[in-house]
Protein backbone atom coordinates (compact mmCIF):
# COMPACT_ATOMS: atom_id res chain seq x y z
CA UNK A 1 0.00 0.00 0.00
CA UNK A 2 1.17 3.55 -0.76
CA UNK A 3 2.39 5.54 2.24
CA UNK A 4 -0.35 7.65 3.81
CA UNK A 5 0.06 11.20 5.10
CA UNK A 6 -1.95 11.56 8.27
CA UNK A 7 -3.72 14.86 8.79
CA UNK A 8 -1.74 15.35 12.00
CA UNK A 9 1.44 15.49 9.92
CA UNK A 10 0.26 18.49 7.90
CA UNK A 11 1.36 22.06 8.50
CA UNK A 12 -2.20 23.33 9.27
CA UNK A 13 -2.53 20.68 12.01
CA UNK A 14 0.82 21.68 13.49
CA UNK A 15 -0.16 25.32 13.21
CA UNK A 16 -3.35 24.65 15.20
CA UNK A 17 -1.38 22.73 17.81
CA UNK A 18 0.85 25.75 18.28
CA UNK A 19 -2.21 28.00 18.35
CA UNK A 20 -3.65 26.15 21.38
CA UNK A 21 -1.20 27.96 23.65
CA UNK A 22 -2.55 31.34 22.52
CA UNK A 23 -6.14 30.27 23.17
CA UNK A 24 -5.28 28.89 26.60
CA UNK A 25 -4.12 32.37 27.61
CA UNK A 26 -7.49 33.95 26.83
CA UNK A 27 -10.56 33.54 29.03
CA UNK A 28 -14.00 33.32 27.47
CA UNK A 29 -15.12 36.29 29.54
CA UNK A 30 -12.56 38.36 27.62
CA UNK A 31 -13.53 36.88 24.26
CA UNK A 32 -17.19 37.62 24.95
CA UNK A 33 -16.34 41.26 25.59
CA UNK A 34 -15.37 41.67 21.95
CA UNK A 35 -18.63 42.62 20.20
CA UNK A 36 -17.15 42.43 16.70
CA UNK A 37 -15.94 38.89 17.36
CA UNK A 38 -19.36 37.91 18.70
CA UNK A 39 -21.07 39.45 15.69
CA UNK A 40 -18.90 37.44 13.33
CA UNK A 41 -19.88 34.26 15.19
CA UNK A 42 -23.62 34.80 14.95
CA UNK A 43 -24.91 32.52 12.21
CA UNK A 44 -28.41 32.42 10.79
CA UNK A 45 -30.15 29.97 8.48
CA UNK A 46 -31.71 31.53 5.40
CA UNK A 47 -33.46 30.25 2.35
CA UNK A 48 -30.71 29.48 -0.03
CA UNK A 49 -29.32 31.52 -2.90
CA UNK A 50 -25.81 30.28 -3.61
CA UNK A 51 -22.96 32.12 -5.30
CA UNK A 52 -19.49 30.59 -5.63
CA UNK A 53 -16.55 32.87 -4.97
CA UNK A 54 -12.99 32.65 -6.22
CA UNK A 55 -11.57 31.29 -2.98
CA UNK A 56 -13.81 28.19 -3.26
CA UNK A 57 -16.08 29.15 -0.41
CA UNK A 58 -19.76 29.79 -0.77
CA UNK A 59 -21.69 32.97 -0.15
CA UNK A 60 -25.42 33.58 -0.02
CA UNK A 61 -27.71 36.56 -0.37
CA UNK A 62 -31.24 36.29 1.01
CA UNK A 63 -33.61 38.21 3.25
CA UNK A 64 -35.86 35.31 4.25
CA UNK A 65 -35.07 33.97 7.71
CA UNK A 66 -35.57 30.21 7.94
CA UNK A 67 -35.95 29.60 11.65
CA UNK A 68 -32.46 28.69 12.85
CA UNK A 69 -29.79 30.65 14.65
CA UNK A 70 -26.35 29.40 15.63
CA UNK A 71 -24.22 31.31 18.12
CA UNK A 72 -20.75 29.85 18.51
CA UNK A 73 -19.25 32.86 20.22
CA UNK A 74 -18.84 30.87 23.43
CA UNK A 75 -16.40 28.49 21.80
CA UNK A 76 -12.79 28.83 22.96
CA UNK A 77 -11.85 30.21 19.58
CA UNK A 78 -11.08 33.44 17.74
CA UNK A 79 -11.47 34.41 14.10
CA UNK A 80 -7.83 33.35 13.72
CA UNK A 81 -8.82 29.90 15.00
CA UNK A 82 -11.58 29.66 12.41
CA UNK A 83 -9.22 30.65 9.61
CA UNK A 84 -6.76 27.99 10.71
CA UNK A 85 -9.53 25.39 10.85
CA UNK A 86 -10.51 26.19 7.28
CA UNK A 87 -6.89 25.74 6.24
CA UNK A 88 -6.98 22.35 7.97
CA UNK A 89 -10.13 21.52 6.01
CA UNK A 90 -8.33 22.40 2.80
CA UNK A 91 -5.37 20.21 3.76
CA UNK A 92 -7.80 17.36 4.40
CA UNK A 93 -9.40 17.94 0.98
CA UNK A 94 -12.76 18.36 2.68
CA UNK A 95 -14.47 20.01 -0.28
CA UNK A 96 -13.37 17.27 -2.65
CA UNK A 97 -14.53 14.57 -0.26
CA UNK A 98 -17.95 16.21 0.08
CA UNK A 99 -18.22 16.31 -3.70
CA UNK A 100 -17.19 12.66 -3.93
CA UNK A 101 -20.00 11.74 -1.58
CA UNK A 102 -22.59 13.67 -3.55
CA UNK A 103 -21.30 12.22 -6.80
CA UNK A 104 -21.98 8.68 -5.63
CA UNK A 105 -18.36 7.57 -5.48
CA UNK A 106 -17.59 4.55 -3.31
CA UNK A 107 -16.15 6.51 -0.41
CA UNK A 108 -17.11 3.72 2.03
CA UNK A 109 -14.06 1.82 0.88
CA UNK A 110 -14.08 -0.98 3.44
CA UNK A 111 -17.58 -2.01 2.31
CA UNK A 112 -17.07 -0.75 -1.23
CA UNK A 113 -20.24 1.34 -1.17
CA UNK A 114 -21.36 4.86 -2.03
CA UNK A 115 -22.63 7.02 0.81
CA UNK A 116 -25.76 8.71 -0.48
CA UNK A 117 -28.10 9.27 2.43
CA UNK A 118 -28.18 12.85 1.10
CA UNK A 119 -30.42 11.51 -1.69
CA UNK A 120 -33.10 10.65 0.86
CA UNK A 121 -33.81 14.38 1.35
CA UNK A 122 -33.63 15.33 -2.32
CA UNK A 123 -36.54 16.96 -4.14
CA UNK A 124 -38.12 15.00 -7.00
CA UNK A 125 -36.31 16.91 -9.71
CA UNK A 126 -32.84 16.51 -8.18
CA UNK A 127 -30.29 14.34 -10.01
CA UNK A 128 -27.92 12.31 -7.82
CA UNK A 129 -26.09 9.45 -9.51
CA UNK A 130 -24.87 6.13 -8.21
CA UNK A 131 -23.25 3.70 -10.63
CA UNK A 132 -24.42 5.91 -13.47
CA UNK A 133 -28.07 5.88 -12.39
CA UNK A 134 -30.09 8.70 -10.89
CA UNK A 135 -31.25 7.28 -7.55
CA UNK A 136 -33.73 10.03 -6.67
CA UNK A 137 -36.67 8.50 -8.62
CA UNK A 138 -36.19 5.26 -6.64
CA UNK A 139 -36.29 7.22 -3.39
CA UNK A 140 -39.54 8.91 -4.34
CA UNK A 141 -41.06 5.67 -5.57
CA UNK A 142 -40.68 4.30 -2.04
CA UNK A 143 -41.91 7.54 -0.46
CA UNK A 144 -45.01 7.50 -2.65
CA UNK A 145 -45.65 3.90 -1.69
CA UNK A 146 -45.37 4.84 1.99
CA UNK A 147 -47.75 7.76 1.49
CA UNK A 148 -50.35 5.49 -0.11
CA UNK A 149 -50.00 2.69 2.44
CA UNK A 150 -50.00 4.92 5.52
CA UNK A 151 -53.08 6.77 4.29
CA UNK A 152 -54.90 3.46 3.75
CA UNK A 153 -54.07 2.30 7.27
CA UNK A 154 -54.96 5.62 8.87
CA UNK A 155 -58.26 5.85 6.98
CA UNK A 156 -59.12 2.21 7.84
CA UNK A 157 -59.30 1.13 4.21
CA UNK A 158 -56.56 -1.32 5.26
CA UNK A 159 -57.76 -3.24 8.29
CA UNK A 160 -56.63 -6.19 10.36
CA UNK A 161 -57.63 -9.83 10.07
CA UNK A 162 -60.84 -9.33 12.07
CA UNK A 163 -61.87 -6.17 10.25
CA UNK A 164 -60.76 -3.74 12.95
CA UNK A 165 -58.70 -0.68 12.12
CA UNK A 166 -54.98 -0.79 12.94
CA UNK A 167 -54.38 2.07 15.33
CA UNK A 168 -51.30 0.76 17.14
CA UNK A 169 -47.87 0.31 15.53
CA UNK A 170 -44.80 -1.47 16.89
CA UNK A 171 -41.61 -0.70 14.96
CA UNK A 172 -39.03 -3.48 15.41
CA UNK A 173 -35.43 -2.55 14.62
CA UNK A 174 -32.15 -1.76 16.31
CA UNK A 175 -29.31 0.75 16.05
CA UNK A 176 -30.03 3.29 13.34
CA UNK A 177 -33.30 1.49 12.62
CA UNK A 178 -34.45 2.49 16.10
CA UNK A 179 -32.55 5.48 17.47
CA UNK A 180 -33.29 7.94 14.67
CA UNK A 181 -37.03 7.18 14.35
CA UNK A 182 -37.39 7.22 18.14
CA UNK A 183 -35.68 10.60 18.28
CA UNK A 184 -38.10 12.06 15.75
CA UNK A 185 -41.07 10.45 17.47
CA UNK A 186 -39.99 11.92 20.79
CA UNK A 187 -39.96 15.36 19.22
CA UNK A 188 -43.25 14.98 17.34
CA UNK A 189 -45.35 13.44 20.06
CA UNK A 190 -45.64 16.72 21.97
CA UNK A 191 -45.85 18.96 18.89
CA UNK A 192 -49.43 20.35 18.57
CA UNK A 193 -49.74 19.24 14.95
CA UNK A 194 -48.25 15.87 15.81
CA UNK A 195 -50.63 15.41 18.73
CA UNK A 196 -53.62 16.22 16.55
CA UNK A 197 -52.55 13.92 13.73
CA UNK A 198 -51.75 11.06 16.12
CA UNK A 199 -55.05 11.15 18.00
CA UNK A 200 -56.21 7.65 18.90
CA UNK A 201 -52.97 6.10 17.67
CA UNK A 202 -49.90 4.67 19.39
CA UNK A 203 -46.37 4.14 18.11
CA UNK A 204 -43.97 2.00 20.09
CA UNK A 205 -40.43 0.87 19.37
CA UNK A 206 -38.86 -2.50 20.14
CA UNK A 207 -35.08 -2.76 19.83
CA UNK A 208 -33.51 -4.53 22.78
CA UNK A 209 -33.64 -8.32 22.58
CA UNK A 210 -34.42 -8.53 26.30
CA UNK A 211 -37.91 -10.09 26.64
CA UNK A 212 -38.71 -7.36 29.14
CA UNK A 213 -38.77 -4.96 26.21
CA UNK A 214 -41.12 -7.25 24.28
CA UNK A 215 -43.47 -7.32 27.25
CA UNK A 216 -43.39 -3.53 27.49
CA UNK A 217 -44.00 -3.06 23.79
CA UNK A 218 -47.19 -5.14 23.75
CA UNK A 219 -48.52 -4.20 27.19
CA UNK A 220 -52.11 -3.00 26.83
CA UNK A 221 -52.23 -3.64 23.09
CA UNK A 222 -54.72 -5.81 21.24
CA UNK A 223 -53.29 -7.93 18.39
CA UNK A 224 -56.47 -7.20 16.41
CA UNK A 225 -55.60 -3.51 16.22
CA UNK A 226 -51.80 -3.76 16.03
CA UNK A 227 -49.52 -3.45 13.00
CA UNK A 228 -45.87 -4.53 13.33
CA UNK A 229 -43.20 -2.92 11.13
CA UNK A 230 -40.06 -5.09 10.94
CA UNK A 231 -37.00 -3.06 9.94
CA UNK A 232 -34.00 -5.04 8.72
CA UNK A 233 -32.23 -4.48 5.42
CA UNK A 234 -31.15 -8.11 5.09
CA UNK A 235 -33.89 -9.57 7.28
CA UNK A 236 -31.17 -11.39 9.19
CA UNK A 237 -30.31 -8.98 12.05
CA UNK A 238 -30.28 -11.31 15.05
CA UNK A 239 -31.99 -9.18 17.68
CA UNK A 240 -34.52 -7.71 15.29
CA UNK A 241 -35.55 -11.02 13.80
CA UNK A 242 -35.88 -12.72 17.19
CA UNK A 243 -38.10 -9.90 18.36
CA UNK A 244 -40.05 -10.11 15.08
CA UNK A 245 -40.60 -13.83 15.53
CA UNK A 246 -41.74 -13.21 19.08
CA UNK A 247 -44.34 -10.69 17.92
CA UNK A 248 -45.35 -12.99 15.07
CA UNK A 249 -46.06 -15.64 17.68
CA UNK A 250 -48.08 -13.12 19.71
CA UNK A 251 -50.22 -12.31 16.66
CA UNK A 252 -50.55 -15.92 15.52
CA UNK A 253 -51.56 -17.16 18.96
CA UNK A 254 -54.39 -14.65 19.10
CA UNK A 255 -55.55 -14.50 15.49
CA UNK A 256 -54.06 -17.49 13.68
CA UNK A 257 -51.00 -17.75 11.39
CA UNK A 258 -52.83 -16.34 8.38
CA UNK A 259 -53.27 -13.01 10.21
CA UNK A 260 -49.55 -12.27 9.96
CA UNK A 261 -49.89 -10.95 6.41
CA UNK A 262 -52.41 -8.34 7.57
CA UNK A 263 -50.60 -7.36 10.77
CA UNK A 264 -46.93 -7.31 9.80
CA UNK A 265 -45.04 -5.35 7.11
CA UNK A 266 -41.33 -5.00 6.41
CA UNK A 267 -38.66 -2.44 5.61
CA UNK A 268 -36.12 -4.61 3.79
CA UNK A 269 -34.51 -5.44 0.48
CA UNK A 270 -34.51 -9.22 0.99
CA UNK A 271 -37.91 -10.07 -0.45
CA UNK A 272 -37.26 -13.82 -0.34
CA UNK A 273 -36.78 -13.84 3.43
CA UNK A 274 -39.65 -11.39 3.90
CA UNK A 275 -41.99 -13.82 2.12
CA UNK A 276 -40.55 -16.81 3.96
CA UNK A 277 -41.26 -15.02 7.23
CA UNK A 278 -44.94 -14.74 6.31
CA UNK A 279 -45.08 -11.11 5.15
CA UNK A 280 -46.46 -10.29 1.71
CA UNK A 281 -43.49 -9.00 -0.37
CA UNK A 282 -45.83 -6.34 -1.76
CA UNK A 283 -45.84 -4.92 1.75
CA UNK A 284 -42.07 -4.57 1.90
CA UNK A 285 -40.58 -1.08 1.63
CA UNK A 286 -37.08 -0.81 0.20
CA UNK A 287 -33.95 1.06 1.08
CA UNK A 288 -30.47 0.72 -0.32
CA UNK A 289 -26.88 -0.27 0.43
CA UNK A 290 -25.83 3.34 0.09
CA UNK A 291 -27.91 4.23 3.16
CA UNK A 292 -25.94 3.69 6.36
CA UNK A 293 -27.94 2.51 9.35
CA UNK A 294 -27.29 5.59 11.44
CA UNK A 295 -28.30 7.84 8.54
CA UNK A 296 -31.49 6.00 7.63
CA UNK A 297 -34.19 7.95 9.47
CA UNK A 298 -35.25 9.70 6.26
CA UNK A 299 -35.61 6.39 4.42
CA UNK A 300 -38.47 3.93 4.87
CA UNK A 301 -36.78 2.99 8.14
CA UNK A 302 -38.14 6.13 9.77
CA UNK A 303 -40.68 7.44 7.31
CA UNK A 304 -42.95 4.37 7.37
CA UNK A 305 -43.58 4.03 11.13
CA UNK A 306 -43.71 7.78 11.64
CA UNK A 307 -46.14 8.23 8.73
CA UNK A 308 -48.42 5.59 10.20
CA UNK A 309 -48.45 7.55 13.46
CA UNK A 310 -48.56 11.14 12.24
CA UNK A 311 -49.49 11.00 8.57
CA UNK A 312 -47.14 11.33 5.63
CA UNK A 313 -47.60 15.07 5.23
CA UNK A 314 -46.22 15.72 8.70
CA UNK A 315 -43.30 13.35 8.27
CA UNK A 316 -42.48 14.76 4.86
CA UNK A 317 -41.64 18.03 6.60
CA UNK A 318 -38.61 16.56 8.36
CA UNK A 319 -37.60 14.55 5.28
CA UNK A 320 -37.52 17.72 3.20
CA UNK A 321 -35.57 19.88 5.64
CA UNK A 322 -31.97 20.42 4.55
CA UNK A 323 -29.14 22.23 6.27
CA UNK A 324 -25.55 22.09 5.10
CA UNK A 325 -22.62 23.28 7.15
CA UNK A 326 -19.09 22.23 8.04
CA UNK A 327 -18.30 24.64 10.85
CA UNK A 328 -19.76 22.49 13.61
CA UNK A 329 -17.62 19.58 12.48
CA UNK A 330 -14.50 21.75 12.44
CA UNK A 331 -15.26 23.05 15.93
CA UNK A 332 -15.70 19.48 17.16
CA UNK A 333 -12.27 18.60 15.76
CA UNK A 334 -10.86 21.65 17.51
CA UNK A 335 -12.43 20.71 20.84
CA UNK A 336 -11.47 17.05 20.75
CA UNK A 337 -8.14 16.87 18.96
CA UNK A 338 -6.59 20.16 20.05
CA UNK A 339 -8.20 21.30 23.28
CA UNK A 340 -8.54 17.76 24.61
CA UNK A 341 -12.24 17.87 25.52
CA UNK A 342 -13.46 14.27 25.08
CA UNK A 343 -17.15 14.97 25.50
CA UNK A 344 -19.62 17.82 25.68
CA UNK A 345 -21.73 17.24 28.81
CA UNK A 346 -21.35 15.48 32.15
CA UNK A 347 -24.09 15.55 34.77
CA UNK A 348 -22.30 14.31 37.86
CA UNK A 349 -21.37 15.89 41.19
CA UNK A 350 -17.82 14.55 40.95
CA UNK A 351 -17.16 16.92 38.08
CA UNK A 352 -15.03 19.34 40.07
CA UNK A 353 -12.07 21.58 39.33
CA UNK A 354 -11.00 22.28 42.90
CA UNK A 355 -10.35 20.19 45.97
CA UNK A 356 -12.63 20.24 49.00
CA UNK A 357 -10.31 22.94 50.34
CA UNK A 358 -10.73 25.11 47.26
CA UNK A 359 -7.33 24.32 45.73
CA UNK A 360 -7.30 23.97 41.90
CA UNK A 361 -6.83 20.35 40.86
CA UNK A 362 -3.85 19.53 38.59
CA UNK A 363 -5.82 16.61 37.14
CA UNK A 364 -9.26 15.86 35.75
CA UNK A 365 -11.90 14.65 38.19
CA UNK A 366 -15.25 13.10 37.39
CA UNK A 367 -16.37 10.64 34.77
CA UNK A 368 -18.65 10.77 31.78
CA UNK A 369 -21.16 8.00 32.29
CA UNK A 370 -23.22 6.72 29.39
CA UNK A 371 -24.74 3.39 28.50
CA UNK A 372 -27.63 1.49 27.03
CA UNK A 373 -29.78 -1.46 28.06
CA UNK A 374 -29.16 -4.85 26.51
CA UNK A 375 -27.78 -5.14 23.01
CA UNK A 376 -28.78 -1.67 21.82
CA UNK A 377 -25.33 -0.31 22.65
CA UNK A 378 -23.70 -2.70 20.18
CA UNK A 379 -25.41 -0.77 17.40
CA UNK A 380 -24.59 2.70 18.66
CA UNK A 381 -21.40 3.28 20.69
CA UNK A 382 -19.62 -0.09 20.86
CA UNK A 383 -17.57 0.81 17.80
CA UNK A 384 -16.01 3.58 19.88
CA UNK A 385 -15.15 1.40 22.86
CA UNK A 386 -13.70 -1.42 20.74
CA UNK A 387 -11.61 0.48 18.21
CA UNK A 388 -11.69 4.10 19.28
CA UNK A 389 -11.07 5.55 22.71
CA UNK A 390 -10.24 3.32 25.68
CA UNK A 391 -13.32 3.57 27.89
CA UNK A 392 -13.56 1.31 30.96
CA UNK A 393 -16.93 -0.44 30.94
CA UNK A 394 -19.32 -1.94 33.46
CA UNK A 395 -21.51 -4.83 32.33
CA UNK A 396 -24.55 -5.58 34.50
CA UNK A 397 -26.44 -8.84 33.91
CA UNK A 398 -29.31 -10.71 35.52
CA UNK A 399 -29.56 -14.51 35.84
CA UNK A 400 -33.35 -14.77 35.67
CA UNK A 401 -35.51 -12.65 33.39
CA UNK A 402 -38.63 -10.95 34.72
CA UNK A 403 -40.41 -11.92 31.51
CA UNK A 404 -38.94 -15.24 30.30
CA UNK A 405 -39.64 -16.22 26.69
CA UNK A 406 -38.53 -19.37 24.91
CA UNK A 407 -39.73 -19.89 21.36
CA UNK A 408 -40.06 -23.40 20.05
CA UNK A 409 -37.27 -24.15 17.58
CA UNK A 410 -34.92 -21.44 18.84
CA UNK A 411 -31.45 -22.52 19.95
CA UNK A 412 -31.66 -20.51 23.18
CA UNK A 413 -34.25 -18.49 25.04
CA UNK A 414 -34.55 -14.76 24.44
CA UNK A 415 -32.84 -14.06 27.76
CA UNK A 416 -29.98 -16.44 26.96
CA UNK A 417 -29.51 -14.55 23.71
CA UNK A 418 -29.24 -11.35 25.69
CA UNK A 419 -26.82 -12.83 28.19
CA UNK A 420 -24.64 -14.33 25.46
CA UNK A 421 -23.65 -10.77 24.67
CA UNK A 422 -23.14 -10.00 28.35
CA UNK A 423 -20.51 -12.73 28.61
CA UNK A 424 -18.90 -12.14 25.20
CA UNK A 425 -18.31 -8.40 25.17
CA UNK A 426 -15.94 -8.18 28.19
CA UNK A 427 -13.70 -10.83 26.66
CA UNK A 428 -13.80 -9.12 23.28
CA UNK A 429 -12.66 -5.89 24.91
CA UNK A 430 -9.95 -7.62 26.95
CA UNK A 431 -8.44 -9.82 24.25
CA UNK A 432 -9.09 -7.96 21.02
CA UNK A 433 -7.93 -9.43 17.73
CA UNK A 434 -4.42 -9.26 16.30
CA UNK A 435 -3.26 -8.79 12.70
CA UNK A 436 -1.73 -12.27 12.90
CA UNK A 437 -5.10 -13.78 13.73
CA UNK A 438 -6.69 -11.92 10.85
CA UNK A 439 -3.99 -13.14 8.46
CA UNK A 440 -4.61 -16.72 9.55
CA UNK A 441 -8.30 -16.17 8.76
CA UNK A 442 -7.30 -15.02 5.26
CA UNK A 443 -8.67 -11.49 5.74
CA UNK A 444 -7.59 -9.29 2.79
CA UNK A 445 -4.51 -7.23 3.59
CA UNK A 446 -6.20 -3.87 3.00
CA UNK A 447 -8.88 -4.67 5.59
CA UNK A 448 -6.54 -5.81 8.37
CA UNK A 449 -6.01 -2.31 9.87
CA UNK A 450 -9.79 -1.84 9.94
CA UNK A 451 -10.53 -5.20 11.56
CA UNK A 452 -7.74 -5.19 14.14
CA UNK A 453 -8.82 -4.80 17.77
CA UNK A 454 -6.12 -3.68 20.18
CA UNK A 455 -7.79 -5.24 23.23
CA UNK A 456 -6.40 -4.39 26.64
CA UNK A 457 -9.60 -2.43 27.37
CA UNK A 458 -10.72 -2.77 30.99
CA UNK A 459 -14.20 -3.65 32.20
CA UNK A 460 -15.99 -5.11 35.17
CA UNK A 461 -19.09 -7.28 35.27
CA UNK A 462 -21.91 -7.44 37.81
CA UNK A 463 -24.25 -10.41 37.72
CA UNK A 464 -27.49 -10.24 39.73
CA UNK A 465 -29.62 -13.25 40.50
CA UNK A 466 -32.85 -11.39 39.82
CA UNK A 467 -34.01 -7.85 39.34
CA UNK A 468 -36.35 -7.11 42.23
CA UNK A 469 -36.64 -4.14 44.59
CA UNK A 470 -34.00 -5.48 46.93
CA UNK A 471 -31.39 -6.16 44.24
CA UNK A 472 -32.07 -2.79 42.63
CA UNK A 473 -31.34 -1.25 46.03
CA UNK A 474 -28.08 -3.18 46.15
CA UNK A 475 -27.09 -1.89 42.76
CA UNK A 476 -27.83 1.70 43.70
CA UNK A 477 -25.84 1.37 46.90
CA UNK A 478 -22.83 -0.01 45.01
CA UNK A 479 -22.73 2.96 42.65
CA UNK A 480 -23.47 5.54 45.32
CA UNK A 481 -20.58 4.18 47.36
CA UNK A 482 -18.36 4.14 44.30
CA UNK A 483 -18.93 7.86 43.74
CA UNK A 484 -18.16 8.63 47.36
CA UNK A 485 -14.95 6.60 47.36
CA UNK A 486 -13.74 8.32 44.21
CA UNK A 487 -14.43 11.71 45.78
CA UNK A 488 -12.59 10.77 48.90
CA UNK A 489 -9.55 9.66 46.94
CA UNK A 490 -9.56 12.80 44.77
CA UNK A 491 -10.09 14.99 47.81
CA UNK A 492 -13.20 16.67 46.39
CA UNK A 493 -16.73 17.16 47.62
CA UNK A 494 -18.94 14.59 45.90
CA UNK A 495 -22.14 15.89 47.42
CA UNK A 496 -22.77 19.38 46.07
CA UNK A 497 -23.44 20.68 42.60
CA UNK A 498 -22.79 24.38 42.47
CA UNK A 499 -22.09 24.00 38.79
CA UNK A 500 -25.82 23.97 38.04
CA UNK A 501 -26.62 27.02 40.15
CA UNK A 502 -24.95 29.74 38.08
CA UNK A 503 -27.01 28.90 35.03
CA UNK A 504 -30.18 29.00 37.10
CA UNK A 505 -29.23 32.40 38.49
CA UNK A 506 -28.54 33.85 35.07
CA UNK A 507 -31.76 32.34 33.76
CA UNK A 508 -33.70 34.37 36.30
CA UNK A 509 -32.29 37.55 34.74
CA UNK A 510 -33.36 36.39 31.31
CA UNK A 511 -36.79 35.49 32.66
CA UNK A 512 -37.24 39.04 34.00
CA UNK A 513 -36.15 40.50 30.68
CA UNK A 514 -38.58 38.33 28.72
CA UNK A 515 -41.43 39.37 31.00
CA UNK A 516 -40.55 43.06 30.70
CA UNK A 517 -40.21 42.86 26.93
CA UNK A 518 -43.47 41.00 26.42
CA UNK A 519 -45.63 42.97 28.84
CA UNK A 520 -44.10 46.47 28.60
CA UNK A 521 -42.27 46.39 25.30
CA UNK A 522 -38.95 47.13 26.97
CA UNK A 523 -35.82 46.60 24.83
CA UNK A 524 -33.28 43.93 25.74
CA UNK A 525 -30.59 45.49 27.92
CA UNK A 526 -27.87 44.47 30.35
CA UNK A 527 -26.57 41.46 28.42
CA UNK A 528 -23.54 40.92 26.20
CA UNK A 529 -23.83 41.46 22.47
CA UNK A 530 -24.45 37.80 21.64
CA UNK A 531 -27.20 37.24 24.21
CA UNK A 532 -28.80 40.58 23.36
CA UNK A 533 -29.00 39.63 19.67
CA UNK A 534 -30.36 36.15 20.36
CA UNK A 535 -32.97 37.38 22.85
CA UNK A 536 -34.06 40.12 20.48
CA UNK A 537 -34.45 37.70 17.58
CA UNK A 538 -36.27 35.23 19.84
CA UNK A 539 -38.76 37.90 20.90
CA UNK A 540 -39.27 39.18 17.36
CA UNK A 541 -39.97 35.75 15.89
CA UNK A 542 -42.12 34.46 18.73
CA UNK A 543 -44.29 37.58 18.59
CA UNK A 544 -44.65 37.33 14.82
CA UNK A 545 -45.43 33.61 14.99
CA UNK A 546 -43.28 32.76 12.00
CA UNK A 547 -43.99 29.47 10.28
CA UNK A 548 -41.40 26.86 9.47
CA UNK A 549 -40.52 27.77 5.90
CA UNK A 550 -38.96 24.40 5.07
CA UNK A 551 -36.89 23.98 1.95
CA UNK A 552 -33.15 23.88 1.70
CA UNK A 553 -31.33 26.03 4.22
CA UNK A 554 -27.72 26.79 4.90
CA UNK A 555 -25.88 28.38 7.80
CA UNK A 556 -24.31 31.74 7.04
CA UNK A 557 -22.51 34.31 9.12
CA UNK A 558 -23.40 37.97 9.38
CA UNK A 559 -20.13 38.64 7.62
CA UNK A 560 -21.71 36.89 4.59
CA UNK A 561 -19.35 33.96 4.61
CA UNK A 562 -21.05 30.66 4.04
CA UNK A 563 -19.24 27.75 5.53
CA UNK A 564 -18.42 25.53 2.56
CA UNK A 565 -21.38 23.72 1.04
CA UNK A 566 -21.57 22.44 -2.47
CA UNK A 567 -25.06 21.07 -2.90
Amino acid sequence: MAPTTLICDTEPWKDLKAHVGDIRKTHLRDLMGDSERCKSMMVFAYRILLVLCSCCRWYTFSSEFDGLLLDYSRQCATQETIEKLFKLAEAARLKQKINSMYNGERINITENRPVLHVALRASRDTVIHSEGKNVVPDVWKVLDKIREFSERVRSASWVGATGKSLKDVIAVGIGGSFLGPLFVHTALQTDPEGVECAKGRQLRFLANVDPIDVARSIRGLNPETTLVVVVSKTFTTAETMLNARTLREWISAALGPSAVAKHMVAVSTNLALVEKFGIDPNNAFAFWDWVGGRYSVCSAVGVLPLSLQYGFSVVEEYVNSRISDVLLGLLSVWNVSFLGYPARVSMESNGKGVSIDGVPLPFEAGEIDFGEPGTNGQHSFYQLIHQGRVIPCDFIGVVKSQQPVYLKGEIVSNHDELMSNFFAQPDALAYGKTPEQLLSEKVPQHLIPHKTFSGNRPSLSLLLSYLNAYNIGQLLAIYEHRIAVEGFIWGINSFDQWGVELGKSLASQVRKQLHASRTKGEPVEGFNFSTTEMLTKYLELSMLGLDDFGGMTVLIGLNSRLLDVTH
